[in-house]
């Protein structure tokens, strides 16, 4: 018997026009959200690195500046591209475009609301940790295909980074999932639904006897937003960019819009950490006063919200605090965060075990 093979073509072939209209919205919604998010963001780290060094920051584009980012991205636009001789250069251009899509993939299960998430697969939050480790390829490609010993460098110092802040990254997801019995972000949201009190950061919902593991859950907070500074490579772990040392690290060779392509993925990184971070810990869509100021719309409201703090407190970090040493990021990693990973996850198993 034959088998038909449904081709991408034909299955929208087969859709109707309301199912298009769906589909189109669905696939542009999330991009034109990144797109907006990474210029409001940059304008951010302009305006809030000023105030904390007491200066004005960008004034001249624009009322107060705020064209600024637009400005940027205009000037990159039409900057020359340029591919060293010495380069790989087929891994050399895909790099920068690999980061991205790694980036914006991680949307596709990001919940922005009870009614608007664009695949809401079981697995989504194992996706979403697999997504964020699929960019360190990209910088390893950028780095060893610029042929620049600087290059090179930040691409190893990456690589060492990411592999060994993800596993206290893991087993702080792990923890997550033993307390949410699931993987599903929507799930996971749910669960958290009603007053403040019954976010996973408090120790989810349950009695009075909660109590007792709150500090293993707010330590597994804490945890993970230390991990995921280091898996954005944002200050105190930017040392695969390294300014003062290596130039600028395994994007030293890049210029125009390839240039403008990491900074984009950099920032799409930040709000994906940070989604996870308010859907984690801090209930996602859920309003932190139960039924009050609750619903779809209001869901995308303190989704949002509560992500935007979150890269607030990611670049508030980046003027505040100075660079590890390289030692000093694998000693945090491996003889501090781990450790106390393991002790958190068997505490909330135990927890899950016994309520």
């Amino acid at each position: 018997m034959e088998h038909q093979i449904l081709t991408f073509y034909d299955w929208v072939a087969k859709l109707s026009s309301s199912e298009l209209v769906a589909l189109i919205l669905i696939v542009t919604l999330p991009l034109v959200f990144l797109i907006v998010y990474a210029l409001v963001a940059i304008l951010g780290e302009l305006k809030i690195s000023a105030f904390i060094q007491e200066r004005l920051g960008p004034m001249r584009t624009g009322p107060w500046g705020i064209i600024q980012p637009v400005a940027e991205v205009v000037k990159l636009l039409q900057k020359e591209d340029i591919t060293p001789d010495a380069a790989n250069k087929p891994l050399f251009n895909m790099a920068p475009f690999l980061m991205f899509t790694a980036a914006y993939a991680g949307f596709a299960v990001i919940p922005f609301s009870s009614h608007f998430v664009p695949a809401g697969i079981n697995l989504g939050l194992f996706y979403i940790f697999a997504m964020g480790s699929l960019a360190v390829i990209g910088l390893v490609m950028g780095g060893w295909a610029s042929n620049n010993k600087y290059s090179l460098l930040g691409a190893l110092r990456s690589v060492a980074q990411i592999v060994s802040y993800e596993i206290p990254a893991a087993i702080v997801i792990l923890s997550i999932v033993v307390l949410a019995s699931s993987m599903n972000l929507q799930v996971i949201n749910a669960n958290q639904g009603g007053w403040f009190w019954n976010w996973y950061v408090f120790g989810g919902p349950g009695s009075i006897w909660k109590l007792l593991v709150i500090p293993f859950t707010f330590g597994m907070f804490l945890l993970y937003l230390i991990a995921s500074l280091a898996e954005t490579n944002r200050t105190p772990f930017d040392i695969p960019e390294g300014e003062s040392e290596i130039v600028a690290g395994y994007h030293t060779e890049y210029s125009g819009m390839k240039f403008a392509m990491f900074f984009f993925a950099e920032y799409a990184n930040m709000f994906v950490v940070a989604a996870l971070l308010s859907i984690l810990f801090f209930g996602g869509w859920n309003s932190p006063f139960g039924d009050f100021m609750n619903g779809p719309i209001w869901g995308v409201f303190w989704f949002i919200s509560k992500s935007f703090f979150f890269v607030f407190v990611q670049i508030w970090l980046r003027w505040t605090l100075p660079r590890l040493r390289v030692d000093q990021l694998m000693g945090v990693s491996w003889k501090v965060m781990t450790p106390v990973a393991f002790l958190c996850f068997f505490a909330v198993g135990l927890w899950a075990m016994l309520k």
